[in-house]
């Protein structure tokens, strides 16, 4: 057995890139030989006010907290045999966490965002000063592989690090099943996300609007609020416990985005959310996003507002284009984004990093 020692910015269930990938993973890996020990930085306290405005001596208590058990993994005995780095160690100051532990154990350093761009919540601005993105570039020099959720961040890994696999994040198909949606008096277009991915749904507040004028439709926010003038919208708390049931009675599922350096280094969850539930999206095809979905085969691409107008119209008014679409988006799924599939192949990386 291969003993991993992981290192999480969050406690386990309470963040999706984690959850998605990970942690999810960690059933399927202990079946290979591969036993994890997830080691989160924050507590779920800490969680709790992590995107509160405010709040700094609580911040500045969890963050300390976080320090200390970080001091801790640098003195215990060898417990493990490998160490696997999500995003960072810690999530202010420099790579020295990262430094120490790579002296000691094989590193595997792993990401699934541009987190080597500048970027932090407008809740946590007064902190800007202490993140350091520059470690990305440090810490995959220092490890033993890097893997990633998709290829435009593996052409920056490949500028500093040698062995990098692309591992996308993915869908538990035993959890994601395909059920038989009984009709509904109207249907519902809908979107999943985050306080802090809300403006990208605010992108297309337009497009729905007019949507509204040619379809009567809900549409159903899930994780925040948005109030657009004329349309009907049903905001949904997100949770854990209720994640997929929320998303079952989707007709259509969106994922806008700008394009940015940020965005292209998105791996595209959303989308293979809905298509793991057999949910036709409509997206902007920017980043994994474009590789992801086909447009016209397993989903559309839209990138004006007339198109998102025009592509979510055309799949509320076609329920056989609907099926069509989402059956081949769950094969998508199936095929390459499962966590069946994905699993053994992070299982290679990390056999081969720990000289088994």
């Amino acid at each position: 057995m291969i003993r991993v020692l992981a290192l999480l910015p969050y406690p386990a269930g309470r963040a999706p890139g984690q959850r998605y990938r990970i942690e999810q993973w960690a059933p399927r890996l202990r079946a290979e030989g591969i036993e994890l020990t997830f080691s989160p930085f924050l507590s779920p306290r800490g969680m709790d006010v992590l995107y509160e405005r405010g709040r700094a001596a609580v911040k500045v208590r969890e963050t300390l907290r976080g320090s200390w058990r970080r001091l801790r993994e640098l003195v215990r005995p060898g417990a493990h045999d490998l160490v696997y780095v999500y995003r960072e160690a810690a999530p202010l100051g420099p790579a020295w966490i990262e430094t120490h532990l790579a002296r000691r154990w094989p590193l595997v350093f792993d990401f699934d965002d541009a987190i080597y761009l500048p970027a932090l919540a407008e809740a946590n601005a007064a902190a800007r000063f202490l993140k350091r993105p520059g470690k990305v570039a440090q810490v995959c020099r220092l490890a033993r592989h890097v893997t990633v959720g998709n290829d435009t961040l593996a052409g920056f890994a490949r500028r500093h690090a040698s062995a990098v696999t692309v591992v996308p994040s993915t869908i538990d198909t035993e959890v994601y099943t395909v059920r038989a949606r009984p009709p509904s008096a109207r249907p519902v277009v809908g979107w999943t996300g985050s306080v802090t991915t809300l403006p990208y749904l605010r992108l297309i507040a337009g497009a729905l609007a007019r949507l509204r004028q040619r379809v009567d439709y809900e549409l159903r926010v899930i994780g925040g609020e948005l109030a657009i003038p004329g349309v009907d919208v049903r905001a949904v708390a997100w949770r854990a416990a209720t994640e997929v049931d929320d998303l079952r009675p989707l007709d259509v599922g969106l994922m806008p985005l700008p394009d940015d350096e940020w965005t292209r280094g998105k791996g595209g969850m959303k989308a293979l959310q809905y298509m793991g539930l057999a949910i036709p999206p409509v997206v902007s095809p920017v980043g994994a996003n474009a590789a992801i979905v086909q447009d016209g085969v397993n989903g559309f691409h839209a990138r004006s507002e007339d198109e998102w107008v025009d592509r979510v119209a055309a799949l509320l008014a076609d329920p056989a284009l609907r099926a069509r679409l989402g059956a081949a988006g769950r094969r998508t799924v199936e095929e390459t984004y499962s966590a069946g599939v994905q699993a053994p192949r992070m299982a290679r990386v990390l056999r081969e990093a720990a000289g088994r």
